[in-house]
């Protein structure tokens, strides 16, 4: 069986890439503008949506530090997520404006009288962005966002298409019993036997709703819901039930190594499509009969980590540098968008998380996902 995606039929030796290497470009010239020997130490001045937009970009930056944030709003919704970031939420604007760590202080509060303060009170060699081009940068990083969106839907309904023939076959199948057991009831007569034929149809039914569940689970386009608790041992089974509409799992000895507790904070449809790309991609890697594993890890640390093996080809070092990159992909013309791992990457690296890849020619690839540990609350239970 041949490889399809960012991972097609590839040999390789080992190699390890992470969010630092591989950020989007965007993100990569924020970075690399105004940066100092030390990094790039930002104070955010509002806490509005504009906060909260710089805030959930900056924090993914390599070389970017978030000073401190403020609001005259304590109730500012940028202020709950910079606590989420563990990023300081200074009371005193003042104080913040005037920290000697800070390099640049970025005004996203739309008020002159906030601009003119800044640039009294600001520490020589403070840099200030505020009016204007705040607003553009806003603006840019809300398009960015809403690209990404875009991407992450076509490559959801690209996986579908793919796995039509999959999927045509798992529902037929239920169709055609149902069908079988429908005429036979027509002469049956014996009451005891009517009655068994119809809870084999319900079971049919049933398993027939399911794949519809699942589908239409998958396909959906994510909605802007907050952040939940997710399990990500109960998120790779079902990723498994997904990916076998496109791979062919009859040769693939499936190991699964879960730990308890094993749940991240994250948004539960992103995470889904990550592992439907990574379990794909891994069974499509083994040629002809092999082992997929999928195991979740707490280390004594309390990071949490997802990894999915495969015993397959593998992938080479010169291909490392163009994996994650979108619209990359080796499969044929009209068969793949090239968007798959582009786009575990971006939902890995949004949730702060990320991705150590070791591959042996012959031997096979593991992707692993690391991500800091985030204790659940009451009304914030697994999902």
């Amino acid at each position: 069986m041949r490889r399809r995606g960012g991972r097609n039929g590839l040999p390789g030796g080992t190699v390890q890439r992470d969010r630092t290497t591989l950020a989007p470009n965007l993100r990569a010239r924020i970075r690399n503008a105004g940066m100092t020997p030390n990094g790039t130490r930002i104070a955010i001045i509002g806490a509005g949506k504009g906060g909260v937009a710089l805030l959930d970009l900056l924090h993914q930056i390599p070389d970017v530090d978030i000073v401190g944030i403020t609001d005259k709003d304590p109730a500012a919704p940028g202020l709950q997520r910079a606590r989420d970031f563990q990023v300081l939420v200074e009371p005193h604007v003042t104080h913040l404006i005037q920290n000697e760590r800070v390099t640049l202080i970025m005004d996203v509060t739309g008020d002159p009288s906030m601009n003119r303060m800044i640039q009294t009170l600001k520490r020589p060699g403070a840099e200030v962005l505020s009016g204007a081009a705040t607003r553009l940068l806003w603006k840019l990083v809300q398009h960015q966002s809403t690209l990404e969106a875009e991407l992450f839907q076509a490559d959801k309904l690209a996986g579908l298409g793919s796995f039509a023939a999959g999927i045509a076959h798992d529902i037929n199948n239920p169709l055609q019993l149902i069908l079988g057991l429908a005429e036979n009831l027509e002469d049956e007569q014996d009451l005891s036997v009517v009655h068994e034929q119809a809870r084999d149809i319900t079971e049919a039914v049933k398993r027939t709703s399911a794949i519809c569940r699942d589908l239409t689970r998958y396909a959906r386009r994510n909605g802007a819901a907050e952040d939940v608790m997710v399990n990500l041992n109960t998120k790779l089974d079902e990723a498994l039930r997904i990916a076998r509409y496109a791979v062919t799992l009859q040769d693939v000895t499936v190991v699964k190594r879960y730990a308890d507790d094993a749940s991240v904070k994250g948004n539960p449809d992103e995470l889904l499509h990550v592992f439907v790309n990574l379990i794909t991609n891994a069974v499509q890697a083994i040629q002809v009969r092999g082992t997929l594993t999928l195991e979740t890890s707490v280390g004594p640390d309390g990071a949490i980590s997802a990894s999915v093996s495969d015993t397959g080809c593998g992938i080479p070092k010169e291909a490392f540098a163009k994996i994650f990159e979108p619209l990359y992909t080796t499969k044929p013309p009209g068969k793949g968008t090239g968007l798959g791992l582009y786009n575990v990457m971006s939902v890995i690296s949004k949730m702060d998380g990320h991705i150590c890849v070791e591959s042996d020619v012959g031997v096979g690839t593991t992707f692993r996902i690391e991500f800091s540990q985030v204790q659940p609350t009451p009304s914030c239970a697994p999902r």
